[in-house]
């Protein structure tokens, strides 16, 4: 009996040094992306779209255009202090829900239920942690957070594609796996 004890406490503290592993390559992942996509332009848009049906980020400059395929991991309400995975929102398609899902599956697999709740009461900043570990466990090219308003969406993308005024075409990818 003292084993079992044991042998759960030990699953228990690799469990926690598991997820405080991904919270920090989470974050440093973030930090790099940012940096990267600095390059063409990411944070200076003037707007942002989000198209669900073609699964299309869009944010508009006064010179260009930047596309990419895009994902959303959940959502932070600032007025309910909640973070809602897009799984669990019944306005986010399916489609647009597949590195949530990832995320749900990875928690279930490793043993971390709190990561599989559709909705949970939590501050800014811890909804900043999970968005970091959703993007170490999806290992997406790019992170976005949607700004404006009491809720703003925390989005993933892919590669990123920028139409300059005169018709040129740029493509611009990241790998920092």
């Amino acid at each position: 009996m003292g084993w079992f004890n044991g042998r759960a406490e030990q699953q228990a503290t690799d469990s926690q040094a598991e997820l405080a592993t991904l919270v920090m390559q989470g974050e440093d992942m973030i930090e790099e992306l940012a940096t990267a996509h600095r390059t063409w332009g990411l944070g200076t848009a003037e707007r942002w779209d989000l198209d669900q049906r073609t699964g299309e980020i869009k944010w508009t400059f006064p010179d260009k255009v930047a596309t990419a395929p895009a994902q959303i991991l959940g959502s932070y309400n600032r007025s309910t202090s909640s973070w809602m995975w897009a799984w669990a929102n019944d306005s986010i398609l399916p489609s647009m829900s597949r590195d949530a899902e990832k995320v749900r599956a990875w928690a279930a697999a490793h043993g971390h239920s709190g990561l599989g709740l559709p909705r949970v009461e939590v501050d800014e900043e811890t909804a900043g942690t999970i968005a970091a570990v959703a993007l170490r466990i999806t290992g997406a090219a790019g992170f976005y957070r949607g700004g404006g308003g009491t809720a703003f969406p925390v989005i993933t993308f892919g590669p990123v594609t920028v139409t300059a005024a005169d018709g040129a075409v740029t493509s611009f990818a990241v790998d920092i796996g």
